[in-house]
């Protein structure tokens, strides 16, 4: 049986190079004070002995710890897992932090927090002093949660406010939902929708507010009315079926519908089918996510593309170089898009 190869530790590498295990924590870490010719030996060692830097190595320095902490809400995100709905926030924040931290050397963790836990504070900092992250990313509603990033604050650990316009520290980022929800508004005005009805989002979410005020804009500057055309829900399936049901039993409902989530106006869909009405012969839907879900519907949803991956690089990208330079002070701005597709038409005619 051929005989199992031991991992090299930080250890050999300093054995190898002659070195102390600090000096070798310097080279790993790319820090300034190692002279050159103990960096090239170093590194030669490193390369003889094909050694893979650990965040323990890593963090022997006493500086960073190389891990990027994102928090997302426990209540949701496990409530979506358990219903395996097709929603993909997570995988989507994944993927645009893991490529961003392996860019640069860094590790993406994700822990999920109940905002409305009157503990926030506690089990948060049981997580840092577990963790010890070098930033951490904030997704809503936490981004807008004073317990949490007044406590970062208090800790001095740089992080980013994901959904967030507030003053205050961290950095700010958003994901254009004032002008994606004025854009998919005015898409359906150019097909000549004159009564555009809104299901909003939670009012705890300032993206709720901020998707109302982007249709209102596209609505009066067309000079169309706004008056009963809005409804709220909570980004779930049971409040969409609500606000779509009073929608349509208006007696002059809309023609187009847009949802602020796609759970929402799938159930649009749900409620227009049970009133017989065609979609989009009878009424048009714009839904916000675009998550896997809305390609399979039927029809397929026309649906605002939140850059969620590419928000959330971003907010890494400010977190890791925070060290080195002075953090935006201005909103980051993360442009939306609308992938359309077969829920959109014409308005019908009047009859």
């Amino acid at each position: 049986m051929a005989k199992r190869r031991m991992a090299v530790t930080i250890r050999d590498v300093a054995e190898d190079a002659g070195v102390s295990l600090q000096t070798v924590s310097r080279v790993i870490n790319a820090e300034n004070n190692v002279r050159p010719q103990m960096r090239e030996r170093v590194q030669s060692s490193i390369d003889k002995l094909g050694y893979v830097p650990s965040l323990a190595a890593q963090r022997m320095s006493g500086s960073r710890s190389y891990i990027i902490l994102a928090i997302n809400d426990r209540e949701r995100t496990i409530a979506d897992w358990r219903n395996r709905q097709g929603t993909d926030w997570v995988d989507q924040m994944l993927l645009g932090g893991m490529l961003t931290c392996s860019e640069h050397g860094y590790r993406m963790m994700v822990e999920l927090v109940d905002t409305h836990n009157d503990h926030v504070e506690r089990e948060l900092s049981a997580t840092i002093a577990a963790l010890q992250p070098d930033g951490v990313i904030l997704t809503p509603p936490h981004s807008e949660n004073k317990l949490i990033t007044q406590l970062l604050e208090s800790r001095s650990i740089p992080f980013a406010r994901i959904g967030s316009t507030e003053e205050g520290p961290g950095i700010r980022l958003t994901m254009d939902d004032t002008g994606a929800a004025e854009l998919a508004t005015k898409k359906l005005i150019a097909l000549g929708h004159t009564r555009i009805g809104l299901i909003a989002g939670p009012e705890e979410y300032s993206l709720s507010g901020w998707r109302i005020e982007g249709w209102k804009r596209a609505m009066q500057a067309a000079g169309l009315p706004c008056d009963d055309l809005c409804d709220r829900g909570d980004f779930g399936r049971e409040s969409g079926l609500a606000a779509a049901d009073r929608l349509l039993e208006l007696d002059d409902r809309p023609t187009a519908i847009i949802g602020s989530s796609d759970q929402m106006t799938l159930a649009a869909l749900e409620v227009a089918r049970f009133k017989r009405l065609r979609v989009p012969q009878d009424l048009s839907l714009i839904s916000f996510d675009n998550t896997p879900i809305v390609r399979f519907s039927q029809p397929a949803l026309t649906a605002v593309d939140q850059p969620i991956a590419e928000t959330v690089s971003a907010a890494t990208e400010a977190l890791i170089k925070y060290h080195r330079t002075p953090p935006p002070t201005h909103v980051i701005n993360v442009r939306a898009q609308l992938v359309e597709r077969e829920s959109i038409g014409p308005a019908p005619e009047v009859k």
